[in-house]
């Protein structure tokens, strides 16, 4: 049996030792949204000067009530605010402590510009929380320094509970506004851990248990989804966001469970029939593949969303795991061992068409790229560890964008395809971690705990 990179060794050594549970649901409320109120716009662009990247500066918000929730939120907003739109390197985001010097304005359209050009912005952002029977209102505007003009606002009302959302969606709004671009703001990261140090239950070998969690793209609130006691390693989120499909090891084998993660229910699809694991959605949600043993050999399968209409695609003595959707939903990368180590082949939906496309001495966790990058991300031996490299569909050029720092592992997409996360064992521990699909833009996500198999929302 091929030892393909550490999901396989999970798998693999949790086969031989783990049991577990019955398992318990945690129910979620799905955060409301804040109300929004469009503001008059007159459709201009915020561009630099000459060509030159745009300079954009985001200052401190003005609380127009004294108490300290609404003090605490416009701090907040403002700071998460900027870390956004410079998550997405669209614009030159002017540091912060750079204009502590200039006073903020006293209204939200009183912008002392003469101030703001010396800094050398070309736009600015300035808002306004105030404390409202329902919570707080938010008010955001973009302006135009050398034009003298607002672009852009937004008002919103709602909880004062989670002030990083008002943020998050100015910061992806701002983004399709200007840029017509997709951001990441909203979106979130699931992945496996063990930061809890809960001994798994019911096995004589002392081991740590492993539970899915969700956070923000910024690692921001992290939450437990799964509770079980037992190993839950693999998530895959549901293109709706509303359910993570994951491998479990609640009865002592690997099975597929899916967590409906707002409603508070549990699916078993594969109806505990042979061992099952690494599952993932359809781009349309309608179908899961994944790896199952139940004729035998670990092989690649295809099942309805409830598990109906079960078909395998793959029929090879070697090991085919680690299914990936093509953004059409009609072709699926994996990881299999036919040629003699793991490489990473593509094959129709209909079982048709097989090829091979990596050229590594070992590549495993394939990952497909959204729409309009047609790109496949997996994980390469580089020497003694692992690397992330990247490889184009269309032109079967290869690049690597990690290079030797710890071990790198289990690459996914961010729904703009501008991103991936990825676990590294840089820091010392296994942590998830952030980086643009140019390898720019290093982020550590978790910081407790080891953290691994991570996947983005949709």
């Amino acid at each position: 049996m091929h030892n393909y990179s550490v999901p396989w060794k999970v798998l693999v050594a949790a086969m031989i030792a783990a049991s577990a549970v019955v398992a318990a649901q945690q129910p979620a409320q799905q955060p409301p949204p804040p109300q929004q109120k469009p503001q008059s716009e007159i459709g201009l662009i915020l561009t630099g000067e000459a060509g030159a990247q745009t300079r954009l500066a985001v200052p401190d918000l003005l609380s127009l009530s004294s108490d300290r929730e609404t003090t605490e939120a416009a701090r907040t907003i403002s700071e998460v605010l900027w870390d956004d739109l410079n998550y997405e390197r669209e614009f030159y985001m002017i540091p912060r402590d750079t204009y502590k010097s200039i006073p903020p304005a006293p209204t939200i359209d009183a912008v002392p510009y003469e101030r703001w050009r010396e800094l050398g912005a070309d736009g600015v952002v300035i808002g306004t929380v105030q404390k409202v029977a329902t919570g707080i209102k938010v008010e955001l505007r973009l302006y135009n320094v050398r034009a003298r003009q607002s672009l852009f606002g937004r008002e919103y009302t709602g909880s004062a509970a989670n002030p990083r959302l008002y943020a998050h969606t100015m910061s992806d709004e701002l983004h399709e506004s200007q840029r017509s671009l997709r951001g990441v703001a909203r979106t979130k990261l699931t992945f496996s851990s063990d930061r809890n140090r809960e001994a798994v239950v019911g096995t004589v070998e002392k081991r740590d248990v492993k539970e899915v969690y969700v956070a923000g793209y910024d690692g921001a609130n992290p939450r437990r989804i799964t509770i079980n006691r037992s190993l839950n390693i693999t998530p895959n989120w549901s293109p709706d966001g509303r359910s993570i499909a994951y491998t479990s090891y609640r009865t002592g084998v690997p099975d597929i469970m899916i967590s409906n993660i707002y409603a508070g229910t549990m699916e078993t699809p594969t109806k505990n029939i042979g061992q099952n694991w690494l599952p993932v959605f359809s781009p349309d949600g309608k179908k899961i593949a994944f790896t199952s043993n139940r004729d035998g050999n670990p092989e690649l399968y295809v099942m309805n969303g409830d598990g109906s209409d079960v078909r395998r695609l793959t029929n090879n003595p070697e090991i085919d795991t680690s299914p990936t959707f093509s953004p059409a939903g009609t072709q699926i990368a994996f990881t299999s061992g036919r040629s003699g180590t793991p490489q990473v082949y593509v094959i129709g939906i209909d079982g048709a068409g097989l090829r091979r496309i990596s050229q590594e001495s070992y590549a495993d966790r394939a990952t497909w790229s959204p729409a309009p990058f047609n790109e496949i991300a997996f994980t390469a031996r580089t020497g003694p560890g692992f690397d992330i490299k990247i490889q184009s569909i269309a032109t079967g050029e290869t690049r690597q964008i990690t290079f030797g720092e710890g071990t790198n592992e289990s690459p996914a997409w961010s729904p703009n395809g501008r991103h991936l996360s990825f676990m590294s064992t840089r820091a010392g521990r296994s942590q998830i971690f952030t980086v643009d699909r140019d390898g720019r833009n290093l982020r550590q996500i978790t910081r407790e705990g080891n953290n691994q198999t991570p996947n983005w929302s949709q």
